[in-house]
């Protein structure tokens, strides 16, 4: 059985490693150069569509690395073209921007989409997921605090601030009890041990047949171009549509990217 939300509930990150989330993020984007060989050995895409939703008050800018870097492996992927992620005032209450966005993605190759999302855009790609599933993929989330309590986040103030919902609300709750159940389709939650903005506990998938869960070393701003997340999410994208298999560790980055403990 998989631990819930409450259980899983981690403590909220160090004042030190929110300060140097910056220069960290930086440090990553650095490495990518670096890395360059090791992302190119990656099997090539076959096209599918992939939708990027990104961050919580971060817009479709701060994903183009990786979306460049997927359309250069083959697969078509997407920014959300919501402008910035400020919750529901960016993709309507019930989500139907979103869904919409979606919707219209799969209807230009009537091909499923994989979904990728960071932070609180993860949180966002589970939701849509259980509402349109036969639409999706598969879902790939990168630090995103799906579990536990919304006020251990370091952002919670600004959050309510500007999406005026508040993150004890019953919208906030619904999604988290959305988080104690398995998605329909596979996923994979993607995250670090020194993310200085959200529990890396929160962000733990629960342990089922067609969930795994990817912890890196880096920063949460970092996430979306940190080597080993972008060398993962190639990874996954690759695996067939019915045959997904959990990620093999035995890979060129097995040193930064490594299997989690299981239930936390």
């Amino acid at each position: 059985m998989a631990d819930s939300p409450a259980k899983r509930s981690g403590k909220r990150p160090s004042p030190l490693l929110g300060l140097t989330e910056i220069p960290r993020a930086l440090f990553e984007f650095g490495m990518l150069p670096w890395a360059a060989p090791a992302l190119a050995s990656v099997p090539r895409g076959d096209g599918h569509p992939v939708l990027v939703i990104p961050g919580f008050n971060a817009s479709d800018r701060a994903t183009h690395v990786l979306r460049s870097y997927l359309r250069r492996l083959g697969y078509d992927a997407h920014g959300w073209a919501l402008g910035r992620n400020r919750g529901p005032r960016s993709i309507g209450n019930e989500g139907e921007r979103l869904i919409q966005r979606v919707e219209a993605i799969y209807d230009r190759q009537q091909r499923r989409v994989s979904l990728i999302g960071w932070s609180l855009g993860g949180i966002m790609a589970r939701a849509v997921c259980r509402r349109v599933p036969e639409r999706v993929r598969q879902v790939i989330t990168l630090g995103a605090p799906f579990a536990g309590a919304p006020r251990d986040t370091r952002v919670w103030r600004m959050y309510e601030f500007l999406t005026g919902q508040k993150v004890d609300g019953d919208s906030a709750r619904a999604y988290l009890h959305e988080g104690e159940t398995p998605l329909p389709v596979p996923s994979t939650a993607i995250w670090s041990r020194d993310d200085g903005i959200v529990p890396w506990a929160n962000c733990v998938e629960p342990h089922y047949a067609t969930s795994d869960n990817i912890e890196v070393f880096g920063s949460h701003f970092g996430l979306p171009v940190n080597p080993a997340v972008l060398y993962a999410i190639a990874d996954r994208l690759a695996q067939p549509e019915d045959g997904w298999k959990p990620f093999d560790r035995r890979g060129v980055f097995r040193a930064v990217a490594y299997p989690s403990s299981g239930h936390i």
